[in-house]
């Protein structure tokens, strides 16, 4: 029975809170580089967090070049969307 409870997803979940919430922490009154010093820290273990534990990026890829392919295509669809919504929401390019 204890095979069948997923501890590691549960750990992992109350460590994405965990980290969410120290991700909080830039609402005080810090210094700017301090906040973003805070958010990279945060926001770097929990997008491995995610992937090792939640997305099984351990487990899918049959080769290596396979899982770096993937990981590639991943940040290509996440870099065009975050730089195509700048360039929408900034410069104004929408119909």
């Amino acid at each position: 029975m204890k095979q069948l409870f997923p501890i590691r997803h549960v750990m992992g979940y109350l460590s994405s809170l965990v980290l969410s919430a120290l991700a909080l922490t830039v609402l005080l009154d810090i210094p700017f580089a301090s906040k973003m010093g805070i958010l990279a820290v945060t926001a770097t273990i929990q997008a491995s967090l995610q992937l090792f534990i939640f997305m099984h990026i351990n487990e899918i890829a049959s080769t290596k070049k396979e899982l770096y392919l993937n990981l590639a295509y991943a940040l290509f669809v996440g870099l065009v969307t975050i730089f195509g919504s700048l360039f929408i929401f900034i410069w104004g390019w929408y119909s």
